[in-house]
This record gives structure tokens, C-alpha cells and sequence, in this order.
């Protein structure tokens, strides 16, 4: 289970005159439980991924605590991290290595024999549909093969809770579809806890059992689908998250500027 309570974040973008704070995370709850994944949706810019590198020890919080099974993640990281498995969007493999080399070696680094993390490689090598890919070099691997060698990597040491940071991003339908069938397994078989974050609805109506939608650095509405369709007042989830996640005079003004796009668009062609 991850718990997050009251988290707080802030940056400096930029220098001198042109400084700026911008306030990432700005008082964020979250609380995932054990055999369920729980998406973190937002628009761009929502806090996110400044969430989930929290969780991951990668940021320091400014304020706030994160719990994962009871561990508190900045007093102990490196206890939270071995009940952890973390895929961020930046899924670096040593691209010399093949796909079981690079997971034997994360397996070795968090403590597993060598004859225990080869065994594991083998056991996510058919949860995962890695088996032609195991003795290639991961130099020139597609997204979705990419993906799939990151995944294994962060489940090597076989954690009760994994986070995903846009997961999705880039692969094709067929990718897709072989990640979502392996974090339904990692749910229903194994009874993982699993946050993800995403902007991608077809995702999170296929796959969640919790949502908490973040805008602004905090959750400001969660539950099921069917909940945040019922709260919203709309039977489209796409339209439910939107009045949710954004405020009236936010939403006037996306139509607003789509308006005067098209308008210059119209002009712009008319000249031509």
C-alpha cells in the first residue's frame, strides 16, 4: 500500500528577474491499495510526475509524508524502495547489455543471487512475452520491447508495489495491450499494488479501479469511473474529467483560444 499525505512541492524556474516559483505539488493525498491499480490523471503540468519521483525517493518533498506498507520514504529510503518497483518515462537500458543481462544485473543490485535473479528473469520473461528477446542486445529495441526489458527490470526483485510513470507513452496498440494484460495479472494473480500516472482516458477506463484526478498540484476528485462520471454529471468519462479536473473560467478559455485558432486558421487560408 502507498499512502501520500499533504505532499508539497515547489521549484525555481529560471534566473534572476525572470525567477519564478511554481508550486509542482501543493498539499496532494493519495492513498493505493494492495490488489488494485490506481491512476494518477491530470492534464500536463498537474503534478504527476513530480508525484510519483517523490514516492520513488528521486525528490525530496517540501512538505508532507509518503508511506509505502507503513515505511516512511524520506527517513528510510532505501527500505521503501525494496517493496518498490519503479518504471519511469525515462526507461534507460544499457544498450550493450541484452534484455536478461540488464535484468540479472538490476535483480544483483537489489540483493538477489545470481542463480535467483537468472531464475526471475526467466519467470518475467513469460509474464511479460520477453522470451525471443532475452539473449538480444536491447541496442535497437522497438518502444514496446524497450518497455517490456524496463518492466522487468523493475519487477526483478519481485515488489509488492510498482509505480508506472505514463507507462503508455509511445507504444503502439499492440504494446499497449500486452501492458495491460500483464498489470491485470500483476493485480488479480499476485495482488499488487499499482499507481500509474496518464492523461490517456481509454487507459484509465479499461484498466482502473481507482482514479484520483490532480490539477494544480492536488487531488481534487477521486473514486471509480463510474463514481467521477456520476459526480460530474456526464455519462463520457473524457467530458467528467474535464469539469472535474478544470475550472469554468479554464474551460472558457480552452474554447476560447481553440475559437481564434480556427479563426486564424480560416484567415490564414483565405490568404493563401
Amino acid at each position: 500500500m502507498i499512502v501520500v499525505r499533504d505532499l508539497a512541492k515547489r521549484f525555481v524556474q529560471g534566473r534572476g528577474r525572470k525567477a519564478r516559483e511554481v508550486h509542482a505539488l501543493a498539499g496532494l493525498d493519495l492513498r493505493a491499495a494492495d490488489g488494485r491499480i490506481t491512476a494518477l490523471l491530470g492534464p500536463n503540468g498537474a503534478g504527476k510526475t513530480t508525484a510519483l519521483r517523490a514516492v520513488a525517493a528521486l525528490v525530496a518533498p517540501d512538505r508532507g509524508r509518503i508511506e509505502v506498507d507503513g515505511i516512511d520514504v524520506t527517513s528510510r529510503p532505501r527500505a521503501a524502495l525494496a517493496r518498490m518497483g519503479v518504471l519511469s518515462d525515462a526507461r534507460g537500458l544499457y544498450p550493450r547489455l541484452t534484455a536478461r543481462e540488464n535484468i540479472v544485473y538490476y535483480g544483483r543490485l537489489q540483493g538477489l543471487a545470481q542463480d535467483a535473479a537468472q531464475a526471475r528473469a526467466e519467470q518475467l520473461a513469460t509474464l511479460l512475452e520477453l522470451q525471443p528477446l532475452l539473449d538480444r542486445r536491447t541496442e535497437g529495441f522497438s518502444q514496446g520491447e524497450r518497455m517490456k526489458t524496463a518492466l522487468a527490470r523493475a519487477l526483478v526483485h519481485d515488489p509488492p508495489n510498482i509505480v508506472l510513470d505514463e507507462p503508455t507513452n509511445g507504444l503502439d496498440v499492440l504494446a499497449t495491450r500486452s501492458l495491460r494484460e500483464a498489470l491485470r495479472r500483476l493485480r488479480d494473480d499476485e495482488g499488487k499494488c499499482i499507481v500509474f500516472s496518464t492523461h490517456i482516458m481509454q487507459e484509465v477506463e479499461r484498466l482502473c479501479d481507482q482514479v484520483v484526478v490532480v490539477a494544480h498540484g492536488r487531488a481534487v476528485a477521486e473514486g471509480s469511473v463510474a463514481a467521477l462520471c456520476e459526480r460530474a454529471g456526464c455519462a463520457d468519462f473524457e467530458d467528467a474529467f474535464v469539469r472535474l479536473a478544470f475550472t469554468a473560467d479554464e474551460r472558457a478559455g480552452a474554447a476560447a483560444a481553440r475559437v481564434a485558432a480556427g479563426a486564424a486558421s480560416a484567415a490564414a487560408g483565405a490568404a493563401t
